[in-house]
């Protein structure tokens, strides 16, 4: 002991009685007490001892002093230790449970405290896991058939000794993940996870890419889904119907009220659509204004034309939006499983020929497929892949129709008609230009146009135009003007040569863009005409609109204006006035259509500046354009005298 205490040594040499080196030496004090025969101290120097104390029979006492600083040590790194452990024990986010081969909980963590309630009253150690699973239903995590599925769950799977997982579903609509694992002394660890959040959030994105996300009702997934069901059941004598509904001139809604209005009419209709169709009826958003409806069981055209009016009539009754009300109508196109066919692609596109031809028909109406639908759409298919073959192979050619001053008595100028020589003969623009707008092959197209008559153009007197249409479609195309640039610089053609007719549907689009776009092309200095002018809706708040360089009559007034059935007076009176509107505007008017003299001689008494038709000449090659200008040079005769 004087190794660890030099006291004792100097005392022993000088025989100072113990007493008085305990007083200075408070580790030695103890050995005084008769009840205290043994005990530990730390020295200052980290050391450890253990020192006994037994009593002689003399009275006095012998002192044993072993150094326990290595016991110490590993004692002091066990508890730290286990200090760390019971630290993440109760800071893991998920709960934890240790039992032995006996089933007795050894070892228990927070957080499975706070998930099953049992914070207020912890389980015991060494309780089995049947007690733990009945304390959990007396704290209400879960009712008591819960908690017998559970401990059947656990005994079937001690008996095989393997790892296993399930969901359990506790208080306040919560959802746990448990995961059992064997441990190699026979014992079992069981982790609690909380994945309500991870599952409601799959669930909804599950939802979500099922559902359309404004009305909540099913989309095309599940309608596909939904059919192939049905379509699979044809073969055991089952039928269905399926209606597309599309909501006329919903787009009038939105440009009108707005948006935001839109989606709430939209919302509305899918609601109104739920509640006029049973339980068994599905009922699909397809996107922007298009539902679907598929009703199983129904044999007779019939029955669906019942399901049609029920819709109709639902979707007919006024919406009150913002204060306004909202009418709308609804075409409604259907076919018959199995009569029409028995696939889901083949219903679902024959459906959608019904659709369109019902929208053809006019507004609310409801159409059955035909197979000369289907007909014509595999025409049009194929019209437009040899459009797309056409383009290639530069089939399409420009005619030339004359555009005469009536004032200067001369060719002023031509308006460029493209013609397409298929190899089965020459198609007619009406029924390819309609094919090539909704394909988009259009701008190409329209793009070759404007080339090639800018191109012919150089070769003509410098007073003499060439006027080339515009389809709305290429109109909104966003190269149209970089197009237009293009061509009068490849060509060298004076961009005051060149005139761009447009028609009123273009302008009825997007009122901003499309005056965004016209000023463009003004600024490049070509001419621009209203064409049709008259046969739409806005006409007049067009022109005030945008400054048009000319306005031209259609056909229709100026074929009225001899009619046998007394309508020529009011072909004549549209006539006189727009040719005063386009004097007043400072504008030119040409009448299109003039085939007769009479109808020349009253188109030049209204005073209209230009003239273009039959009379004058019938569209012609470039080759022939400078005869045109020959021929006409004489047609001052054609002044009516005064």
């Amino acid at each position: 002991m004087a190794h660890y205490f030099p006291a004792l040594q100097q005392a022993s040499a000088g025989h100072v009685p113990f007493a008085a080196i305990a007083v200075s030496t408070p580790e030695l004090a103890m050995l005084l007490l008769p009840d205290d025969p043994a005990h530990e101290i730390g020295l200052p120097g980290g050391a450890w001892l253990r020192i006994s104390r037994s009593t002689t029979q003399g009275g006095g006492f012998v002192a044993i002093c072993s150094d326990i600083t290595t016991r110490k040590q590993h004692e002091a790194a066990l508890q730290l230790s286990n200090t760390w452990l019971d630290a993440a024990l109760n800071n893991m986010a998920q709960g934890l449970c240790m039992f032995d081969a006996q089933d007795h909980l050894r070892l228990v963590n927070r957080r499975y405290c706070e998930l099953f309630g049992l914070s207020a009253d912890p389980p015991r150690s060494g309780m089995r896991f049947r007690d733990l699973l009945n304390l959990c239903v007396d704290a209400g995590a879960f009712p008591s058939d819960t908690a017998d599925r559970a401990f059947e769950q656990r005994s079937a799977q001690a008996t095989l000794g393997l790892p296993s997982k399930h969901v359990m579903e506790i208080a306040q609509g919560r959802i746990v993940s448990i995961v059992h694992q064997p441990t190699t002394d026979g014992g079992w660890v069981a982790t609690y996870d909380d994945v309500t959040e991870r599952i409601q959030t799959e669930a909804k994105m599950r939802h979500m890419a099922r559902h359309d996300a404004l009305t909540g009702l099913p989309n095309r997934v599940v309608l596909r889904e939904t059919m192939d069901t049905a379509v699979a059941g044809l073969g055991r004598g089952g039928s269905f119907a399926l209606l597309f509904i599309d909501l006329d001139n919903f787009k009038a809604v939105n440009d009108t009220l707005g948006f935001p209005a839109g989606d709430r009419v939209l919302q509305e209709v899918a609601d109104r659509l739920v509640g006029c169709l049973r339980k068994t009826e599905t009922v699909a958003r397809l996107g922007a204004d298009e539902f679907a409806v598929l009703v199983p069981g129904l044999h007779r055209p019939e029955d669906a034309g019942d399901v049609a009016a029920r819709i109709t009539a639902a979707v007919s009754a006024p919406f009150t939006v913002d204060d306004a009300q909202v009418v709308l109508g609804t075409s409604v196109g259907v076919v018959m499983a199995p009569a029409d066919g028995g696939s889901s692609d083949a219903l679902l596109r024959k459906a959608d020929l019904a659709l369109a031809r019902a929208k053809l028909d006019g507004r609310g109406t409801v159409c059955f497929f035909e197979p000369s639908m289907d007909a014509r759409q595999q025409a049009r298919r194929k019209m437009e892949t040899d459009l797309r073959a056409g383009i290639a192979n530069l089939e399409f050619e420009l005619l030339y129709q004359p555009l005469f001053d009536l004032r200067e008595n001369r060719v002023c100028g031509f308006e460029a008609l493209i013609r397409w020589n298929h190899r089965d003969g020459r198609i007619s623009p009406a029924d390819f230009i309609p094919v090539a707008e909704d394909s988009g092959l259009i701008v190409p197209i329209g793009e070759w146009v404007l080339g090639a008559a800018c191109h012919e153009a150089t070769g003509w007197p410098d007073d003499v135009k060439v006027a080339v249409n515009v389809s709305p479609v290429q109109f909104r195309s966003p190269v149209l003007v970089a197009a237009v640039e293009d061509a009068l610089a490849r060509s060298g053609l004076a961009s005051s040569r060149l005139e761009l007719e447009i028609t009123e549907s273009v302008l009825m689009d997007n009122n901003e863009a499309t005056l965004a776009t016209l000023h463009r092309l003004r600024a490049l200095g070509v001419r621009i005409s209203m064409d049709d002018f008259g046969t739409g809706f806005s006409s007049l708040s067009y022109l005030r609109s945008f400054p048009f360089d000319k306005i031209k009559i259609d056909q229709s007034f100026v074929g009225d204006l001899v009619a046998a059935d007394g309508s020529g007076g009011n072909a004549l009176a549209i006539v006189r006035a727009i040719a005063g509107l386009g004097s007043s505007l400072g504008m030119r008017t040409t009448a299109e259509g003039v085939e007769t003299q009479d109808q020349l001689d009253r188109i030049r008494r209204e005073g209209c500046t230009e003239v273009q038709g039959y009379l004058l000449g019938r569209p012609a090659p470039a080759a022939e354009v400078l005869g045109h200008i020959e021929r006409l040079a004489p047609k001052a005769r054609l002044a009516i005298p005064a």
